[in-house]
């Protein structure tokens, strides 16, 4: 035990002297980046987080002089690529594209390899996605009153496919049946793509997942959406309600029920100035006409919001979701 804390000392002395030479290298008016930076995307290639953590390095490496590549290490459900992150020297070249999940795992695993609330400094969002409600273009229900009524006449005999036991969409549709006050069964799949699958195919009743995963389907009549999240109605599917004007004012804060969101993070202790300038580029990159465009064809919105108004979001989903898995018994592992 006196080992380990010599150990967990000697760790923590290393890493505070890190974060001490990177503050004393910007004080002297080193540049920052002074090498090429790593982004590591804790998911599989072609998520909606690697697309556009991907066109976000590319803006920042065209804008700072120096490349940002991405690198994608997938397992845990995001928990190896950011634990590696968070053993980085805090010093602006290795960040984490962080995503809602994050504020998911303490309520998925009994420990995390580094401490949630303190292991990372967020720098900004990048991109806020909607979630939709979907169901086959079959159904019966016509709209999201009819579902809701129909679920309550019958508990757990509607369906809703996910990407799994304590994925996004588990968390997003138990959140969606506490405040429908109904109790829909749970199919889980092995990814959400699978789930998608399992909706047109009717081996599931409906699914609730971001607007760019299904939009092509809603498109081809293939999937009928119900409602979406958000405060107004996306352009990509200007008839679909948003889920308060659908009749669910409680579903979330302000009633816009459950929003994806992707964005930057780096290691804890990593200087104001990086964290600061960081922030500006991104936020100066999402303006850029072919980013607004490219967001625009992910039904998503641009962020750019200053790193305490997304530590501030943060804190308020991981608060949030506490209350979602208590009372729909997603259990931790």
């Amino acid at each position: 035990m006196l080992q380990r804390r010599h150990v967990l000392r000697a760790a923590a002395g290393t890493a505070l002297l890190s974060a001490g030479r990177a503050g004393q290298a910007l004080a002297q008016g080193e540049a920052w980046p002074s090498r090429p930076v790593r982004v590591v995307v804790a998911w599989a290639p072609g998520g909606a987080v690697d697309t556009i953590a991907r066109r976000v390095a590319q803006k920042l490496s065209d804008s700072l002089g120096k490349p940002f590549v991405v690198e994608n290490k997938s397992g845990a459900t995001g928990t190896i690529g950011a634990a590696e992150v968070a053993r980085a020297a805090p010093d602006g070249h290795t960040l984490l594209a962080m995503d809602n999940t994050y504020a998911m795992l303490p309520y998925l695993f009994q420990r995390l390899p580094f401490d949630h609330a303190a292991a990372f400094r967020p720098v900004t969002v990048s991109a806020f996605s909607p979630v939709m409600l979907a169901v086959h273009r079959d159904a019966p229900w016509r709209d999201l009153a009819a579902l809701i009524e129909a679920a309550r006449r019958e508990p757990e005999k509607i369906t809703y496919g996910t990407g799994g036991i304590g994925s996004a969409p588990h968390f997003a549709t138990a959140a969606f049946g506490q405040a429908a006050d109904v109790r829909l069964f749970h199919v889980p799949f092995r990814g959400a793509g699978e789930a998608v699958t399992a909706a047109l195919s009717r081996q599931v009743d409906l699914v609730m997942v971001s607007l760019g995963s299904a939009l092509g389907h809603v498109r081809g009549g293939l999937l009928r959406p119900l409602a979406m999240s958000g405060t107004r109605r996306t352009e990509a599917l200007p008839d679909v309600p948003t889920f308060r004007e659908a009749g669910l004012p409680n579903f979330g804060p302000n009633g816009q029920g459950v929003v994806n969101w992707s964005g930057l993070a780096a290691p804890a202790r990593t200087p104001d100035a990086i964290v600061a300038r960081l922030q500006q580029e991104v936020a100066k990159a999402l303006q850029a006409p072919d980013m607004r465009e490219f967001l625009a064809a992910l039904a998503s919105d641009p962020g750019g919001m200053p790193p305490a108004d997304f530590a501030a979001l943060l804190t308020e989903e991981t608060n949030r979701w506490r209350d979602v898995a208590g009372g729909a018994g997603i259990e931790r592992q």
